[in-house]
């Protein structure tokens, strides 16, 4: 290949630009350019440009070769069951300046290709067959000359057809048998049943086959496979060799085995297992389970990929790959893809590269690929990272296996993304029972009327004397009675299992029980513990220049230690200094939370005048695991579901998702109910990802307000998660602990504060440090004796109250904080109201709407006691947008706590001393404690 081909594989506009500013100053372009323009200087002034004859000819030449490797993938065979749109121009002879004459003419442009000099009709027979044939490819927009010169001398050596053994075409021959008889089974076997099969596309399992030898023989150890539910049945049994019986019995059981009390349909269902590859290594391939909502996966596996390459193969990224079988509507229409995609290359998240797969059957859910994109290919959103795309012929397996092994080839070398789109079919409509017709019938009576992958290869490999036509019937006829060996099997089987995935990872754990809930769990550390770490948190190398403003930070937190007031930002790293110092991993990820969203963490300290930083948390001790903090990108959708994927990987570890403001996790709502909250009850699945959501009213609009806590306690049921709202940093540092050092897992939602970081009366003792979380915090700063009133509340409005409390001295009124929402720690809360004998009232105090916050919840949770309700007007949107009208409303939260009674005291406050001696229903109305709904609340 000529020492200049890359500037054939440039952007012409962009070639014109570096030449105008080599003109300009010759100095400010690439060497290798500067030689290249010299050159052609020198042409320019001292030549008549060849433009005829047989020079003149070779640069046109070279430029058809290089429309064939720009642009030949507009021209391909790769349609099973379609003809291909027109594109122009065309690659024919005309377009580039040549003749027919010109075709046994032999030019020095074919050692472009690596033919030597060659007769034009070779060179074109080279190029049609390399990027015309079964296999195309986009590749030329790839900026990096190396990678560039990698593909075309991958590629153009052998045409990019395959030149298989007779050995591994049969090898081949199998599993296309074993894919379509799978499903042919099925069909008669459960008739009208849903099983969204890969027929059209059963070339997918020698594919995926071929990717699991090609890393076997490039030292993969893992894959970690998403996908949707189109072909998911095919691909348990055929890939992960999942027992037939097992699935048939899916099909027709109605009990699962303990510890799954509801279950997933068939094709939602993950599994792993180890599968030997052709060489006889064994690799471990995990398929994840996954939910109907499509792509959802795809961070997911992002995730888990990235946690077993940290923990599991030292930072390796070569020995696990993540690979994601997409449709070709979805990677289209759901922007998570593109949120995944943005992903691959920042250092947070990078998982050595993904092998994208998409069984392209050029249908939505009934709608026509032109009605579905506005992209010429559905692949188009590898463009983003500049990542090679193969398009390839669905019935034409061997090309497909060829195109599997040079991608993994590829992301082994270069550590990037790839993508593979397999241009198939669907046999069936959205699913077996869907008509097709009504919405695609020219398509579906060509589908119609095509044989599948299976017969198109066996066809081929009997013309070319590997099979006769018995042989071919035999292997189909056997693989059929095998199967019915395996439903006689499935008959005798009583319950349906299913496979905890990651198995292995979890051994330790176990589900929770009731009684998990009820005992305390000694979350904390000696108060010597916490200064040593301390000391360790607050301590900056000497020999690093720091901007000024974190010398002040770290000056701050020393003072407040020997003040023994810790802010919550002291708290919360305590907690990480802690674990980590015990041995567990830590990985906080969001937005901006590696300072913070309100500048309280400074996790990372930054190094003056450079884009450094250094993270105490990393200085702890010698064995301390590490603690990794990463500023995300602009998502909570994918990073979300990243997060939860690594989690799932590491229960040994706290992974944490931030939001930049509670409100903002709504964008990522499918993780919350298709994962946090369902997972364990559908696939068997623990997980402790903690979420921590800014939550508070401040007069910041709609948007900044509500981390919507009633959204949450909907999804509470069966303690599936828990839901903390806590008051102090103490309790902060105990919950993080807790969740760490139980044999449990459950994810954890935080409604973390903004105005209280800084309150002067949010802050804790070293003292506070030890013992454990408190699940409710009861008012220690009264006379049992004389409550009357008991306010219930939780997180940041305790702090209002607690001012008009203290304003009044209001000794009727114990404020009992519920820090633990769920699971609901009802036998403590019975203990506390049991001590208040005399209270009369018993009150419910939220900022948020009365139809949000945790009210409903309460209310339902408090069944043995009459809750009064105090809170803002139902409304559709959280908050006002006008400061001054939170005000107003904040205010008249608090005053109907501490109102005005109509006595003999003549609306002062009272503390109820004129319903002593009466009994409680007289009292409250002579009281009227019952008001109308006020302008803001209820």
């Amino acid at each position: 290949m000529g020492e200049f081909s890359f500037i054939g594989n440039s952007d012409i506009d962009s070639i014109e630009q570096l030449y105008q500013n080599y003109l300009a100053d010759p100095e400010s372009v690439d060497p290798s350019f500067q030689q290249f323009f010299k050159g052609y200087e020198f042409a320019r002034k001292n030549y008549e440009a060849p433009t005829h004859g047989v020079v003149g000819k070779e640069f046109n030449v070279l430029n058809l070769i290089h429309g064939y490797r720009q642009r030949g993938h507009l021209f391909t065979k790769t349609n099973p069951v379609r003809n291909r749109r027109q594109y122009f121009p065309t690659l024919d002879l005309e377009t580039f300046g040549l003749e027919t004459k010109d075709l046994d003419t032999a030019f020095e442009a074919g050692k472009e290709l690596g033919l030597g000099k060659a007769k034009l009709k070779d060179i074109i027979s080279h190029c049609k067959r390399t990027y015309c044939s079964s296999v195309a490819v986009e590749y030329l927009y790839i900026r990096h000359p190396e990678v560039v010169r990698w593909l075309q001398q991958k590629m153009e050596a052998v045409k990019n057809t395959p030149n298989f053994s007779v050995e591994k075409k049969k090898y081949i021959y199998d599993q296309l048998n074993v894919a379509s008889g799978f499903e042919n089974f099925i069909h008669k076997k459960f008739v009208g049943q849903k099983r969204f099969s890969l027929e059209g596309c059963e070339g997918m399992i020698p594919a995926l086959q071929a990717i699991i030898n090609k890393g076997a023989e490039l030292d993969v150890e893992e894959l970690f496979i998403g996908m949707a539910h189109r072909g998911r049945l095919n691909v348990l049994a055929n890939i992960l060799d999942k027992p037939y019986q097992n699935i048939f019995k899916e099909f027709v059981a109605d009990e699962y085995e303990e510890g799954i009390s509801l279950g997933d349909v068939k094709y939602h269902l993950g599994y792993q297992n180890d599968i030997s590859a052709s060489n006889g290594k064994k690799l471990r391939v995990n398929l994840a389970p996954n939910p109907s909502h499509l792509e959802t996966v795809g961070p997911i596996i992002e995730g888990i990929t990235r946690a077993k390459i940290e923990h599991k193969y030292d930072n390796n990224y070569n020995k696990a790959i993540p690979v994601i079988i997409h449709g070709d509507a979805a990677i289209a229409g759901q922007g998570v893809v593109y949120e995944v995609v943005q992903m691959s290359q920042l250092p947070g998240y990078k998982t050595g590269g993904t092998i994208h797969v998409v069984i392209n059957n050029q249908v939505g859910f009934t709608t026509n690929y032109l009605d579905a994109r506005s992209s010429t290919y559905c692949t188009d959103v590898a463009k983003v990272t500049r990542s090679p795309v193969f398009h390839v012929n669905g019935d034409d397996a061997e090309a497909m296996v060829y195109a599997m092994e040079l991608a993994v080839e590829f992301r082994q070398k270069f550590n990037a993304d790839v993508f593979i789109d397999v241009l198939s079919y669907r046999k069936y409509g959205h699913n077996e029972g869907d008509e097709p017709r009504f919405t695609q019938p020219t398509l579906y009576s060509a589908i119609a009327k095509h044989p599948n992958p299976r017969d198109v290869y066996g066809k081929k490999l009997i013309e070319e004397g590997v099979y006769t036509n018995t042989e071919v019937q035999g292997l189909q006829n056997n693989f059929n009675e095998y199967l019915e060996k395996e439903l006689a099997a499935s008959k005798l089987i009583d319950k349906v299992a299913i496979q905890r995935f990651l198995h292995d990872d979890w051994v330790d754990y176990r589900y929770s029980r009731k009684e998990d809930f009820v005992k305390s769990i000694d979350s904390g550390i000696s108060e010597e513990n916490a200064k040593q770490l301390t000391d360790k948190l607050t301590a900056l190398p000497s020999d690093l220049p720091f901007f000024r403003k974190v010398n002040k930070i770290m000056e701050d937190r020393k003072k407040m230690v020997a003040n023994d007031k810790l802010d919550w930002a002291m708290g919360e790293l305590l907690a990480y200094a802690s674990l980590a110092e015990d041995g567990h991993p830590i990985r906080l990820s969001g937005q901006d939370c590696i300072r913070g969203t309100f500048a309280h963490r400074h996790a990372g300290l930054t190094i003056e005048d450079t884009d450094e930083q250094y993270f105490p948390l990393n200085h702890i001790s010698e064995n301390q695991a590490q603690v990794k903090v990463y500023n995300s990108l602009l998502s909570e959708y994918g990073v979300m579901g990243y997060e939860y994927g690594y989690s799932l990987a590491t229960p040994k570890g706290l992974t944490i998702w931030e939001a930049q403001f509670g409100d903002f996790y709504n964008v990522a709502q499918v993780i919350i109910d298709q994962y946090i909250s369902s997972a364990e009850e559908k696939w068997g699945l623990m997980n402790g990802l903690v979420l921590l959501l800014p939550h508070g009213f401040e007069g910041q609009g709609p948007e900044h307000s509500s981390a919507r806590i009633e959204r949450f306690l909907s999804l509470a049921a069966n303690n599936n998660m828990q839901v903390a709202n806590c008051t102090t940093p103490a309790n902060f540092f105990h919950i993080l602990r807790r969740q760490m050092k139980r044999e449990i897992r459950l994810p954890l939602i935080v409604f973390t504060p903004k105005s209280l970081l800084r309150h002067p009366k949010c802050t804790s003792t070293l003292q506070d440090l030890s013992g454990n979380f408190q699940e409710v915090i009861d008012d220690d700063n009264v006379d049992v004796d004389s409550v009357k009133r008991l306010v219930f509340c939780s997180g940041k409005v305790y702090y209002d109250l607690l001012a008009r409390k203290e304003e009044l001295d209001a000794k009727d009124i114990a404020l009992i904080r519920i820090e633990q929402l769920h699971p609901f720690p009802k036998e403590r809360l019975d203990e506390i109201v049991a001590k208040y004998k005399n209270a009369l009232v018993n009150l419910w105090v939220q900022e948020e709407p009365e139809n949000m916050g945790a009210w409903k919840y309460m209310r339902a949770m408090f069944k043995a006691i009459k809750m009064i309700p105090v809170a803002r007007l139902a409304s559709g949107s959280p908050a006002t947008g006008l400061n001054g009208l939170h005000v107003i409303g904040q205010k008249e939260i608090v005053d109907k706590i501490f109102r005005p009674c109509n006595c003999e005291l003549k609306n002062k406050y009272c503390g109820l001393q004129c319903a002593e001696g009466k009994d409680r229903q007289e009292a409250l109305k002579q009281h009227m404690y019952f008001p109308q709904k006020s302008r803001f609340s209820i």
